[in-house]
Formats: C-alpha cells, structure tokens, sequence
C-alpha cells in the first residue's frame, strides 16, 4: 500500500483518486489541499502519510511523520520534492 502511495508522487493526480487513497484531508488556503494516511505501527508507534496538493492536485510535497506510544511527533522524514531522510524533532 505505501510503495503504491509513493508511485504516485511525480504524477498528476485528480482529487477523486488522492480522497480515495487518503482518508483524511483538509483545505488550505488558494484552493491547496493536505491529505494524510495514518499506519499504526507493531509497537504501538504511528506513521502519518502527508501529501500536500495545489489547487490542480499536483503534489507540492509529500512526507512522513512518526510518533510515539503517547501520540508525539517525534520524527518527520521529507520525501519529496527532496528527500532529506529522517529528521529529528526535538521536544
């Protein structure tokens, strides 16, 4: 499921299809749009998938956010448009 995620990160892509891969969105402002997955992890841990559209759908940014047994964010991993590996947060 999350390598199908990634396949689409480059392409143009209608809203229909991003609401039907991520359950959850918002809109932002100028018609941008955020549509987020969550995966719970085996040890109780979170991954948040987060791929922030324009106003045409096209992916402006996608990432991951991590979070712990006690819902806080403890790591963001940006992947596109650059991928900058996992970062840290500090508390």
């Amino acid at each position: 499921m999350i390598a199908s995620l990634l396949r689409t990160i480059p392409q143009v892509s209608t809203r229909e299809h991003n609401e039907q891969k991520f359950p959850n969105w918002e809109n932002l402002m100028a018609g941008r749009r955020r549509y987020w997955l969550e995966v719970l992890g085996r040890h109780g841990w979170k991954a948040r998938y987060v791929k922030e559209v324009d106003a045409m759908e096209v992916t402006v940014r996608f990432y991951q956010e991590i979070y712990n047994e006690q819902g806080t964010l403890v790591e963001v991993h940006e992947k596109y448009p650059i991928n900058h590996g996992h970062q840290q947060v500090e508390p």
